[in-house]
């Protein structure tokens, strides 16, 4: 698409799917508890309930992100709690492998827009284990707990514009998710990248507007970074 790239001043980035590699990640921390728990989904129906579960866990009032995963968990065991069971999921995301292509990647574009972001559905300690599989320290962090609220709610976006201080057609937002992330990024303004890296229906992927359309549509963040000169 003709845009104007050299408008842009920061990009921001989703982890979970974008960055790090949440369904390798969870499949691994699930994988040794079949034994005793075979109600456990596996494969792309383990990835659609885990992200059902996901969102209905997210919806107002707000709770941690591990709360969330203890609820996800509890979903997917139809174990109830409290019990350390339901903390596998949280306790893995230390594990959960950064993209291939993310390091190298992001560095390149740091050189080419100068300051990187990220938005994530998450509190800011798992976040952090998370950031040192990137390869590169991110300038600016804004997580849910910061805010509050799990995107696709807006009061996300803006808390993003506020750390920034740019407006939202000064940023590419980076995502896999067109659900959380492409769509209310494209709504308010945001110049938007698609990674669409699942090669089968993703179920965090999924759009829920035709009318709302990423200005890019990639597989990977190095072909991000050839078709906007990084």
């Amino acid at each position: 698409m003709n845009l104007d790239i050299d408008s842009i001043r920061a990009v921001s980035f989703d982890c979970y799917g974008t960055l790090i590699d949440w369904q390798a990640g969870i499949a691994a921390a699930v994988a040794p508890l079949r034994v005793g728990l075979p109600q456990i989904p596996a494969g792309d129906a383990l990835f659609s309930n885990f992200a059902k579960l996901e969102r209905e866990a997210e919806l107002p009032p707000f709770c941690s992100y591990k709360d969330v995963l203890r609820q996800v968990m509890s979903g997917l065991t139809g174990v109830a709690g409290p019990c350390e069971l339901l903390d596998t999921l949280w306790r893995s995301i230390a594990d959960w492998p950064a993209f291939a292509d993310v390091p190298h990647s992001l560095r390149r574009l740091k050189v080419r827009f100068g300051r990187l972001a990220v938005l994530s559905n998450v509190d800011d300690d798992l976040f952090e284990a998370s950031h040192a599989r990137l390869g590169i320290r991110l300038d600016e962090i804004v997580t849910a707990q910061r805010v509050g609220s799990y995107k696709p709610d807006e009061g996300n976006f803006r808390a993003l514009l506020a750390t920034l201080d740019l407006p939202p057609s000064q940023i590419l937002h980076v995502a896999e998710s067109r659900f959380h992330d492409i769509e209310p990024a494209a709504k308010m303004g945001f110049k938007t990248a698609w990674v669409h890296r699942q090669t089968g229906q993703s179920a965090s992927g999924e759009p829920t507007k035709n009318d709302v359309q990423p200005d890019w549509h990639v597989r990977s963040l190095r072909e991000l970074c050839e078709l906007v000169g990084a």
